[in-house]
């Protein structure tokens, strides 16, 4: 879910893009219903925003303040996962969008309104030590590490385990949509063989990591900020997917951040400040800071072979060719730490051949401990 600031004044429901009447007869329907009790003002009902899922968000104002609601298809939507998980935060302490009221059976929800401006959008990009960027990162540190001490729940309530399968399904993406159908190479059995013992190298790394609550989308574009207050807290939206894993993922998804990248004596500060704040809320990173920068890279490789499958995948087979302006940032997380760790030169010479094409590759140094 992204929510971000929109130029589009009220408006009534027939602006709004509906391919199916009856679905927007449904929504008409539902609105008039429980707007009452909310206070709810129909007529200014417009989009906030799309997301890479078929679900949409519109603002709506009321009599105090506005809220977003929810167009989730339940053919297409599953949204169960997205109200389990909000609850957990919710009652956690995090700041996610409250739930007013769910129609489960049409898709329609009615959530807490958390601004118009994404992180992103308030961030200074061109001055990395930036009072403001400073003081922003820290509150989403402070926000992470209050996620990451929220329970796993028990039973049917527990959230499902970032496991050897999960993590193997999302790095063959790598292979099967960026390496074969976006950049067109045709993998030889030595080269599949390295990948597969590669991929088995990376997972033995990151499942040896204690684990915690991971959102595994905790980045700029999903968190909302408000753009007076650099210190304030920031909203935590899009957490359907939730899992329980490795402490380090949630950090990398944050500082090495698809949309915004930041040099890496940047990314140094940010992670010690977080590992600090972790230590003193008792999370189980490790004592040492080495060990854990260690563990941020090898996490981070895991999260940017994934995402470059899915950037393709969005490109080709949705027509969101958008995200491919994305890809050389994420290109290059990896293509560093493919380069500083033994094991890792077969992806090293795979990812230089895939972008030899678009434009060459460039040696890049960093920092290991």
């Amino acid at each position: 879910m992204t929510t971000a600031s929109t130029s589009a004044s009220p408006s009534d429901l027939a602006v709004i893009h509906w391919a199916d009447p009856a679905r927007q007869q449904a929504f008409a329907a539902w609105l008039a219903s429980v707007s009452p009790a909310h206070g709810l003002q129909p007529d200014t009902v417009r989009s906030a925003s799309s997301d890479a899922s078929f679900r949409r968000y519109f603002r709506i104002d009321a009599a105090q303040g506005s809220f977003i609601i929810m167009d989730a298809p339940p053919e297409k939507e599953n949204c169960h996962p997205f109200v389990a998980v909000d609850r957990m935060l919710d009652a956690g302490g995090v700041n996610v969008p409250h739930i007013h009221q769910w129609d489960e059976a049409q898709g329609f929800m009615l959530l807490s309104d958390l601004g118009h401006h994404t992180f992103l959008s308030t961030l200074d990009v061109a001055q990395a030590h930036d009072a403001g960027n400073r003081a922003r990162y820290n509150a989403a540190l402070d926000e992470l590490v209050r996620l990451q001490a929220v329970p796993q729940g028990q039973g049917e309530q527990a959230l499902p385990p970032y496991d050897d399968a999960l993590l193997q399904r999302e790095m063959d993406l790598f292979p099967d949509w960026y390496l074969t159908k976006l950049r067109g190479l045709t993998l030889t059995a030595a080269q599949q063989a390295q990948l597969t013992q590669t991929f088995a190298l990376i997972k033995a790394q990151v499942l040896s990591q204690a684990t915690v609550l991971v959102h595994r989308d905790y980045h700029s574009r999903n968190l909302m900020a408000d753009p007076t207050d650099p210190h304030a807290r920031p909203g935590v939206i899009d957490f359907q997917d939730a899992v329980w894993g490795p402490v380090s993922y949630d950090l990398v998804s944050l500082l090495r951040d698809a949309y915004v990248m930041w040099d890496e004596d940047v990314q140094l500060d940010y992670a010690v400040r977080y590992w600090e704040k972790a230590r003193k809320a008792g999370l189980p990173v490790p004592d040492d800071f080495g060990v854990f920068w260690h563990d941020v890279e090898w996490m981070g490789l895991q999260r940017h072979l994934k995402v470059l499958g899915i950037f393709a995948r969005l490109a080709l087979r949705d027509g969101k060719h958008q995200y491919l302006d994305d890809i050389p940032r994420v290109w290059s997380y990896a293509q560093r730490v493919a380069a500083r760790y033994q094991g890792l030169g077969p992806l090293l010479r795979l990812l230089e051949q895939a972008e030899a094409a678009q434009g060459g590759v460039q040696t890049q140094v960093g920092y290991t401990f």
